[in-house]
């Protein structure tokens, strides 16, 4: 290692420590008058009166026994006390962990002994969930209710009493102690094709770092102004994945107007954007398309409303969809992870002056990457690839908020960081001006004759068909050409189209030289609704295994 030189520091001088408690300390210098609304009860708190709670849950978490390096679980919709756990948990030195409420019951349990945890913070609607497998929690030594009702209901389990009961009586003072930056702040868990979910975690350092990062990429570029200090914020992502993407502590460090929604209905969303005045919100493809198909948006103008798309890929016919309706999205990138910020769009200074299709084109880009992400693409050697545009390879990144690795996993770990370069699973193309193209999952792309063909081509123009409302392609097993591309489709109301209809719309773009014959799927099949993950993706391996049932 290089030899560099170090000066001692005064005697007296205050190593300031990266802790999510310094996070806080401007949320009620620039607030204002700005509230906190929970739109699953109606209440509003000032800056001041969350700050004043979040002293009074670590009173209730340390009276309840909660000590550094304990792990406390919450199993919540998005609410203002969601919020304050974000902050109250690792202030007092303790481990966050947010459950993934959708996953399958088993998981749930699996997850909770993984992470050892202690003291479990449950709403109401899990509280059956959590009583019935009480006895299968090894570690877990209390409870406390969460209710959006004005009286608990009665639980049916032992607790340590009621959310709001138990702050009412709490001081409201409470001294955060200084400690290790390195500390574990958070942990959660994301699922894969196989095997069980695999834990991540994050330090205060890396929580503090990745704010720090995600408040100048949201208001850095002059045609991308997401968080400034007007912006109401409404998250569309839930709190358990990936902390909303981290956008509730860069909110809360700027003092903006926050809206948690509950649980999600596409008409209570509807209306919450409408009468809060929402801005600024996140979620995955599948979420918007939800919200832009319901009834009640039919009649709303969603001018000034912008959404950051991730998860996965927007697709052409969505972004059009969205801009048409006043919505100005955007794409962003990143992993569980990845904490998860690593890229965004990047519009160019006459963005503008640009037609629809132009816009369309460049805001479906995964974007360039954000201030201290290192980014590259490396061949199946682990080689690095030319930024040319053309060479496709997995992308590899290097930030300081990217996850150590996976809890109490240390082979799945080593293979993550290989090389010392965290490995996304991705396959993408860097231009030579720096923009991300994500092609593919190395997992989903369809390996057809020899020839790589990416599924999200396939899905971008499928769903430019006018007919369309949502595509997804897997690859099947084919004994000549080891695998095809197939299709599933869900239509937009009242519309028609069938395989041949999709066959005439993709010639098109293999006469424009967009795709190879090959690409086209062998079948398309019209469905309901396309199947999710837990956290709203689509859901490829169930679809594989679907229509390889058919």
């Amino acid at each position: 290692m290089m030899a560099v030189k170090l000066l001692p520091p005064a005697d007296d001088a205050y190593n300031y420590p990266l802790l999510i408690k310094q996070l806080l300390l401007s949320a009620e210098r620039y607030a204002g008058d700005n509230e906190i609304v929970g739109g699953n009860n109606g209440k509003r708190y000032s800056y001041a009166e969350f700050v004043e709670r979040v002293h009074r849950l670590a009173n209730v978490l340390t009276e309840a026994g909660v000590k550094e390096g304990d792990t406390v679980a919450v199993l919540d919709w998005d609410t203002p006390r969601y919020l304050e756990c974000f902050f109250a948990v690792p202030m007092i030195g303790a481990v966050l962990h947010t459950v993934n409420v959708r996953l399958a019951p088993e998981q749930i349990v699996y997850t909770m002994n993984h992470a050892h945890d202690d003291l479990v913070l449950v709403h109401d609607d899990f509280l059956p969930l959590i009583a019935k497998v009480q006895d299968e929690l090894t570690t877990v030594k209390g409870y406390i209710q969460l209710t959006d009702a004005e009286q608990a209901p009665q639980a049916p389990m032992t607790t340590i009493g009621d959310y709001e009961t138990l702050l009412a009586a709490a001081l409201p003072e409470f001294d955060f102690p200084d400690f290790d930056e390195n500390a574990i702040a958070t942990t959660f868990y994301t699922t894969g094709t196989t095997g069980n979910p695999k834990g991540v975690f994050f330090t205060h350092r890396q929580l503090v770092l990745h704010t720090l990062a995600l408040a100048s990429t949201t208001s850095m570029n002059d045609n991308m102004q997401l968080l400034q200090a007007s912006s109401v914020y409404m998250p569309i992502t839930p709190m358990f994945h990936v902390h909303a993407w981290g956008v509730p502590y860069v909110a809360t460090m700027m003092g903006l107007k926050q809206v948690y929604p509950g649980r999600y209905e596409p008409a209570s969303l509807v209306r919450l954007f409408a009468t809060e005045k929402v801005t600024f919100s996140h979620c995955v493809p599948t979420i918007l398309q939800m919200v832009l198909s319901s009834e009640k948006a039919k009649a709303i103008d969603f001018s000034g409303w912008q959404v950051l798309i991730g998860g996965s890929a927007l697709t052409e016919g969505l972004a059009s969809a969205a801009l048409e309706r006043g919505i100005q999205v955007y794409t962003g990138y990143g992993m569980s992870e990845t904490c998860p910020l690593l890229s965004t769009t990047w519009l160019p200074q006459n963005a503008a002056e640009l037609s629809h299709d132009e816009q369309v084109r460049l805001r479906v880009k995964t974007g360039k990457p954000v201030p201290l992400v290192n980014m590259r693409i490396i061949d199946e050697n682990g080689r690095f690839l030319p930024h040319d545009g053309e060479a496709m390879g997995e992308v590899v990144v290097r930030t300081p908020w990217l996850t150590q690795g996976y809890l109490n996993e240390p082979q799945k770990s080593n293979e993550l960081w290989e090389n010392g370069w965290m490995h996304t699973g991705d396959v993408g193309s860097i231009e030579p001006s720096y923009t991300l193209q994500i092609r593919d999952r190395i997992k989903d792309v369809v390996k057809t004759g020899g020839e790589w063909v990416s599924s999200l081509d396939i899905e971008n123009l499928i769903s430019q068909h006018p007919a369309v409302e949502l595509a997804a392609v897997v690859g099947l097993p084919d004994d000549e050409w080891g695998e095809r591309p197939h299709a599933v489709i869900t239509l937009q109301a009242g519309a028609e189209v069938d395989y041949d209809g999709i066959v005439a719309h993709m010639q098109q773009f293999i006469a424009e030289g967009h795709i190879e014959k090959w690409a086209v799927p062998d079948t398309v099949k019209i469905v309901d609704e396309i199947p999710r993950t837990s956290v709203g993706k689509i859901d490829k391996k169930r679809i594989r295994s679907e229509l390889a049932g058919d």
